[in-house]
């Protein structure tokens, strides 16, 4: 954490099953001499369970982080000549292979100081990749090293024809702690998914798990799923994760992972998200910017154990804020970008109607706990402030395992099937009154327009007062407008509910909105 922001853009069973155990843990104390995958190479014996017996044996002995000596000028390299060291895509893992996928990787340096040990998995035998001039071009804002620089992986991203069946484009990347991105079909970057959040927001500071090893299986055959296994590490926890990615329009991303807790872990976040929400039309609190909206995601969705679907604005407040949206057994939870329009957003570089959102689908019962929102302040769109993750009601305990499986939607649209009516925007603006906010939301979807009338709209607030509520017809999106006026003399903070009800059913999503004197 800086201030008040996080820079998080600058920022992966019996005897045979122990002997792997012992074997891939000697490969990671020589990594840095380990040889490049080749025919002269067989590897060791693998199989993922052996993931979890290293991560378990490690709980169990004090933390150590990774370090490599690297001599100058690659120990302290600027922004723009990390930059300068490039993969050789003629070198890319698979490549011609028909397989459908391809892989390249990240140098050590820059931000990216923790080694990475990144093993193919072929056949059982997982084999160890080397970091040097075979793999990278050093450019000349470096100057010459010698044959072995980089000297290490910082992380490695996956390339396929997910757009056209002709051109390879990528769609997956793992780098710094335990960040990983994706995109589905014609998407761009934009918000990233963690392994795990551990005291995010808290006063005691952030710990930031990584990822120090990574098992990536070759595909059976073309088209396949990619399956990779990685080893997490941190002063309170190690942890086993398989990670099984499937491309496409949506690329899915199966997740399932054992926590080893070194000590009790009060405050962890579980399938964490983070994103940028810097301003659009359901907050601005930042003049003078010619494009309405500048946000990776624009609101969280929720679909709660009840069968209740939440939807709930993000925000850029002044002050840091935090939300917790209790909760038994979530069906699923996610950051959403709703606005698919270019002229909502009116940036060709940035092109944030591309950015996908992120659906997370817990496996198996999760029990009590809640999903947290986190807002973080912040003026400048390169920072992502915006965190939401589930965290459990009850700590982690030390000393035992705590196994958890999600499955990740990265996606134009949620795969939640929902008869009802949606929010698709929400805006809010100052009213004619002194200390009154107009709020303005747009519902669609659901037989909007054949519900025999309109519903009645009913509004909680947790302070202030509501006026001047009213429903009406938009023809514009074959829906329907509620506008009411907040007066909010008096008050620095109030909780807003609002839901559309018919024979007081409700037939809506429960819109949700925290107004912050900001």
């Amino acid at each position: 954490m800086k201030g008040n922001a996080l820079d998080r853009r600058a920022l992966i069973r019996n005897a045979t099953g122990l002997g792997a155990v012992m074997a891939v843990a000697g490969l990671l104390a020589r990594v840095p001499d380990a040889a490049l995958a080749d025919e002269a190479t067989d590897g060791v014996p693998f199989e993922p369970d052996g993931v979890r017996r290293l991560a378990e044996a490690m709980a169990s002995r004090g933390f150590e982080k990774p370090r490599v000596d690297v001599p100058a000028p690659f120990d302290k390299l600027s922004y723009d000549q990390y930059r300068d060291i490039r993969f050789r895509a003629e070198r890319a893992i698979w490549r011609n292979e028909g397989l459908g996928v391809e892989m390249q990787l990240f140098a050590l340096g820059y931000l990216y100081d923790v080694p990475v040990n990144i093993s193919i998995v072929d056949k059982g035998r997982a084999v160890p990749l080397k970091a040097d001039d075979r793999l990278f071009s050093i450019g000349p804002l470096i100057g010459r090293g010698n044959e072995q620089a980089p000297y290490g992986f910082s992380g490695f991203r996956l390339h396929g024809p997910i757009n056209r069946a002709d051109h390879y484009d990528e769609y997956l990347l793992f780098q710094g702690a335990s960040y990983f991105r994706a995109v589905g079909r014609n998407q761009r970057y934009g918000l990233s998914a963690r392994g795990l959040a551990i005291g995010t927001a808290r006063p005691t500071g952030e710990e930031f798990p990584f990822f120090k090893s990574f098992w990536i299986e070759r595909p059976a055959a073309a088209g396949a799923s990619v399956t990779i296994h990685a080893l997490l590490d941190s002063p309170s926890t190690t942890g086993a994760y398989t990670f099984v990615v499937s491309p496409g329009p949506s690329t899915v991303i199966d997740v399932d992972f054992t926590l080893y807790p070194r000590r009790e872990l009060s405050h962890v976040g579980l399938a964490p998200l983070t994103s940028m929400y810097r301003h659009g039309t359901a907050q601005n609190r930042l003049p003078s910017d010619y494009r309405p909206g500048v946000h990776d995601s624009e609101g969280l969705a929720i679909l709660n154990g009840r069968g209740e679907h939440l939807w709930r604005p993000l925000t850029n407040p002044r002050t840091l804020q935090t939300s917790a949206f209790i909760d038994k057994d979530p069906k699923g939870f996610g950051l959403v970008q709703l606005d698919r329009n270019f002229t909502s957003y009116q940036d060709l570089e940035a092109r944030y109607e591309w950015r996908p959102s992120v659906w997370i689908e817990p496996k198996g019962g999760w029990g009590e706990g809640f999903v947290e929102l986190i807002e973080i302040p912040t003026e400048a769109e390169i920072h992502d402030n915006i965190v939401a993750y589930w965290k459990p009601a009850t700590p982690l305990g030390k000393g035992l395992p705590h196994r958890y499986g999600y499955r990740m939607h990265w996606c134009k649209e949620l795969p939640v099937a929902w008869s009802g009516v949606s929010v698709v925007k929400t805006r809010v603006g100052i009213a004619d009154a002194p200390e009154t906010r107009l709020f303005v939301i747009d519902f669609t979807g659901g037989g909007a327009r054949s519900l025999g009338g309109l519903p009645r709209a009913e509004v909680a607030a947790s302070g202030g007062a509501v006026a001047n509520l009213v429903v009406q017809e938009n023809p514009e999106i074959n829906g329907m407008r509620v506008s009411f006026e907040l007066k909010t003399a008096g008050t620095d903070m109030i909780e807003l509910r609002l839901g559309l009800k018919v024979n007081d059913r409700l037939i809506s999503e429960s819109w949700l909105y925290r107004w912050t004197r900001s």
